[in-house]
């Protein structure tokens, strides 16, 4: 029995984008990176602002107003009460104080007229203070912690507690603490497939690379005909050099889309090609899966 010879059908050409729609394409692609790194700074610092600012904030003005805190149920004797401005005050050493109107308390003046001075200053979804407790919380914002005092010292703090914590991790100890912690984390059947893919995207932003990198090579691997890029990290092993009869290089053979992962292997120096291309270059095109090739690379009027 013969077989009949399969008949491919040519392909009807690949249609032409439009040139609007080809024009607003290039336009998306120069917009969107540098609006998505902007978009990703202020999700972060939103994450920051809400779990870690906001509550040292509000710990240190608790500790303030605890510390200032000075109301007066009542008048002592023998001071006189003067009124002005239809508030009622009266000095006792040298702090004047004035009643409020709504639970009759005594509070600092000075206290009273900055929240009043200050009422532009009010937050937004908060009704304007009434109470003692809210006249000091509000003086303690306006006058003792500012934002524009807060930010900075705590961006300051925060910034060398991750330097410390850096110095920390970089240690015997604090690797084997990280190590145990992720260890811990990979034996969790859900949350080990997150926290994984997590902290090799953020290894691969965050932290310096220990390897380093000297070219960029292609290999023809996994087998002929088929070529890989890879990265030069030295010359292996003299003993591979020996059997191979011939000089050999340590290559790292990244995988795509993530070259942070990957293996090393080990090939005779005659059968790795030097490419005419940055590391940097490598890495964006291993990362694209192909799509982004250095402009002195591309092949001019060929469509595969």
């Amino acid at each position: 029995m013969t077989e009949t010879p399969t008949t491919h059908e040519p392909q009807p050409p690949k249609k032409k984008q439009h040139p609007f729609r080809r024009a607003v394409l290039r336009g998306l692609a120069i917009v969107m990176p540098p609006l998505l790194t902007i978009v990703l700074f202020i999700w972060a610092w939103n994450t920051i602002e809400t779990y870690v600012f906001l509550p040292l904030e509000a710990t240190a003005r608790y500790a303030t107003v605890w510390t200032i805190w000075d109301v007066r149920e009542n008048v002592p004797d023998g001071v006189e009460v003067t009124e002005r401005q239809g508030h009622q005050y009266f000095t006792a050493g040298d702090t004047t104080y004035v009643q409020l109107v709504r639970n009759k308390r005594w509070i600092p003046a000075y206290v009273y007229h900055n929240v009043e001075d200050n009422a532009e200053a009010w937050p937004a979804n908060q009704p304007p203070p009434s109470t003692a407790k809210a006249y000091f919380h509000q003086y303690v914002r306006n006058e003792l912690l500012p934002r524009s005092r807060l930010i900075p010292l705590f961006l300051a703090l925060f910034i060398g507690m991750l330097y410390l914590l850096g110095k920390f991790v970089a240690a015997n100890v604090g690797r084997m603490i990280v190590s145990w912690f992720d260890a811990l984390i990979h034996r969790l059947p859900v949350i080990r497939n997150v926290y994984s893919s997590v902290k090799q995207v953020t290894d691969f932003v965050f932290v310096e690379q220990e390897i380093e990198y000297t070219r960029v090579v292609a290999i023809e691997y996994p087998r002929k005909g088929i070529w890989s890029l890879g990265f030069v990290t030295g010359e292996s092993m003299l003993d591979i050099a020996a059997a191979a009869n011939e000089p050999v290089l340590a290559v790292l053979m990244p995988t795509s889309p993530m070259p942070v992962t990957g293996f090393t292997i080990t090939v005779r120096r005659s059968e790795a090609i030097d490419l005419n291309i940055t590391i940097d270059q490598a890495i964006q095109f291993i990362v694209s899966c192909g799509v982004v090739v250095p402009a002195h690379q591309q092949q001019k009027n060929n469509r595969v």
